[in-house]
């Protein structure tokens, strides 16, 4: 299994900038993906995930200014972000897995993609 991010770069605030996380080498029903950010000094975050079922939860960080989606003929997960925030600046990583009973499991991680955004 592989997950390729795309799409991060440097932006500055109140910008608009789309992840995209493509997977291969990865099928099942039940299967979830977050991404998550890591900065230095902070703790890892899961700013946002979608499932198979289509279900969707977003970090409270983030809410209203990001949205997640899923293409799942590409096998692509984006996650649009907008007015972006200096304290958003972050690697993002996307996370893939599976889900049972309400719990999501990774099992599988990109290498990530920064994102930098300047005030």
């Amino acid at each position: 299994v592989q997950l390729a991010e795309s799409g991060g770069g440097s932006v500055q605030a109140e910008g608009s900038l789309r992840l995209s996380c493509t997977a291969s080498g990865f099928a099942h029903s039940r299967w979830c993906l977050a991404w998550v950010r890591q900065s230095p000094g902070k703790e890892r975050e899961e700013v946002a995930r979608i499932d198979g079922d289509g279900s969707i939860r977003y970090g409270d960080s983030v809410k209203g200014r990001f949205t997640v989606s899923a293409d799942n003929d590409k096998n692509t997960v984006y996650l649009q972000m907008n007015d972006l925030k200096p304290e958003d600046t972050a690697r993002y990583i996307c996370a893939a897995g599976t889900y049972y009973y309400g719990q999501y499991e990774y099992n599988f991680w990109g290498q990530g993609t920064q994102v930098t955004v300047s005030s």
